[in-house]
C-alpha cells in the first residue's frame, strides 16, 4: 500500500467544495504530476494533502495515520512543500534560508547542530547552490532561487516533496533545469515528488504518474500514455488536441490544439514542435 493516499476527500472554502469525494494514492518513489485547468482544485488538493488547509470530510493517510492527528514537527520530517510563490525575508542569505529546513529537528534553543550543518552543506551541493551560500536570495536569478528553495526542502530530509507550479515565472532553460534536478533527486535518492504543472508536455516528459483533474474530481490517472490522449484532454481542458511523440524521449506530446467552445473555437493555438524540441535540449 502507498505511504500517502486520500479516501473520499472533500475540501473547500465555506460552503463551496473545490475537491469532491477524491480517492487516490501517491506512488512511492515516483514522480507524480497533477494537471488540469485553472480553478480545478490542483493547488487545493496539494494543500489538503500536506495539511496546510483542513478538509471537510474524508481522510488523508500518511504512513497509516490520519495526517490531521500527527504532530506538526513529525509531519515536517516526512514531507516538505514548496508553495506557488515562496517568499523569504529581504536580505536573507542562501545559507540562512536553507537552514530553515532544519527547523523540524531543532530543540527549543534553535541552535544548529553539527548534523544540521552537514545536511545543509549536502543540500546546497546536490542542488548546485553551494557557491551562493553567502549571497542574498534576492540577488539570484529565478532559476537559482528555485534551486535554493528546493535545497531548503531537501534540508528537511523528507522522503516526499510537494511543489506547486515550480516552473512558474521561469524561462524555458530554467524550467528544464529545475525539472531535471527534481528528476535527478527522484532517480538517485528515490524521493517521492508530487507537483502541479501547467505545461502538458513537461508533465508527460517527467512524470511517472499523472492525475488529471476537472472540477475537483479525477478524470483520469495513470502513465503519460494513458492520460495524454485526445479524449482525456478534450474532457479536462475542452480542447481538440493532436498528440504525437517526442522525438527525444518517445513520450506523448501535445503538438497543437483547437478550442472546443467559446468565440474562438475555430482559432488555433499551438504547442509547436520546434518549441517542444528546444525544451528538451
Amino acid at each position: 500500500m502507498a505511504r500517502l493516499y486520500t479516501d473520499h476527500l472533500h475540501v473547500g472554502y465555506g460552503d463551496h467544495l473545490i475537491v469532491k469525494d477524491l480517492t487516490t494514492s501517491i506512488p512511492d518513489k515516483k514522480i507524480t504530476t497533477i494537471i488540469g485547468s485553472n480553478g480545478c482544485g490542483k493547488s487545493t488538493l496539494l494543500k489538503a494533502m500536506t495539511r496546510i488547509i483542513p478538509h471537510q470530510s474524508g481522510t488523508v493517510i500518511l504512513d497509516g495515520e490520519h495526517i490531521q492527528k500527527e504532530k506538526t514537527k513529525r509531519i515536517a520530517q516526512k514531507l516538505a512543500i514548496l508553495p506557488q510563490t515562496p517568499e523569504s525575508a529581504s536580505g536573507l542569505t542562501v545559507g540562512e534560508l536553507v537552514s530553515y529546513g532544519r527547523f523540524p529537528y531543532q530543540n527549543g534553543f534553535g541552535r544548529l547542530s553539527k548534523k544540521d550543518h552537514e545536511v545543509i552543506h549536502w543540500a546546497l551541493e546536490v542542488t548546485g547552490t553551494a557557491a551562493f551560500k553567502h549571497r542574498p536570495v534576492d540577488a539570484l536569478s529565478g532559476g537559482q532561487r528555485q534551486r535554493v528553495w528546493i535545497a531548503m526542502a531537501l534540508a528537511q530530509e523528507t522522503e516526499i516533496i510537494f511543489l506547486d507550479e515550480p516552473t512558474t515565472y521561469l524561462d524555458m532553460a530554467h524550467q528544464l533545469e529545475v525539472l531535471e534536478l527534481l528528476q535527478k533527486l527522484n532517480r538517485e535518492q528515490e524521493r517521492t515528488i508530487v507537483m502541479v504543472l501547467h505545461d502538458l508536455n513537461q508533465a508527460a516528459r517527467f512524470a511517472d504518474y499523472i492525475l488529471a483533474l476537472k472540477d475537483g474530481e479525477i478524470v483520469k490517472a495513470g502513465s503519460s500514455e494513458e492520460v495524454m490522449t485526445r479524449d482525456v484532454l478534450r474532457e479536462v481542458f475542452q480542447i481538440d488536441a493532436e498528440i504525437g511523440r517526442d522525438p527525444r524521449t518517445n513520450k506523448p506530446i501535445c503538438i497543437t490544439y483547437n478550442l472546443l467552445k467559446g468565440e474562438n473555437k475555430h482559432e488555433e493555438s499551438i504547442y509547436s514542435i520546434p518549441v517542444a524540441v528546444r525544451a528538451h535540449s
